[in-house]
């Protein structure tokens, strides 16, 4: 079975482009990645409003993954303290292996699935890192970033 696991960022796009891209791509759940899923700053990303949104617009299920998001001192060493993105990404994936995410999640559970995270674009987030950390691990991945 090849498995399908999408990433998106909710930040710069607006609650239609966003539900809209999701829908498009055939998403049938969002795993909330994120450290911080309660923030104000969320707008119709936070938590609670983003499991209803989610099943209301587009039937979609909604799943808060907190052992896939970086700890708070790892994203203030690259926020605040300017640790840079090699020391980050270091630092994370060794989070994942230290939680053995590779034997606590299958790919089942993240078959047409969307790892969801505030980051504009994946190239600097840790979706990506996570979505080929699995993809690493299992023998047939296709990762879509919407």
């Amino acid at each position: 079975m090849t498995v399908t696991l999408f990433t998106i960022g909710f930040t710069q796009k607006s609650a239609e482009e966003f539900f809209t891209r999701l829908q498009q791509a055939g998403v049938r759940r969002v795993l909330d990645i994120r450290l911080n899923n309660t923030s104000q700053l969320a707008g119709f990303a936070k938590k609670g409003d983003l499991r209803y949104f989610l099943k209301a617009i587009a039937g979609i299920d909604y799943r808060h993954l907190p052992e896939l998001a970086p700890t708070r001192e790892i994203m203030e060493g690259f926020k605040k303290r300017g640790g840079g993105w090699d020391r980050y990404e270091k630092e994370f994936l060794e989070l994942l292996e230290s939680r053995r995410i590779g034997e606590r999640i299958r790919p089942e559970d993240v078959h047409m699935g969307c790892l969801l995270c505030s980051e504009p674009a994946p190239e600097h987030c840790h979706r990506r890192l996570v979505a080929e950390y699995l993809a690493a691990r299992w023998p047939d991945v296709n990762i879509v970033h919407l």
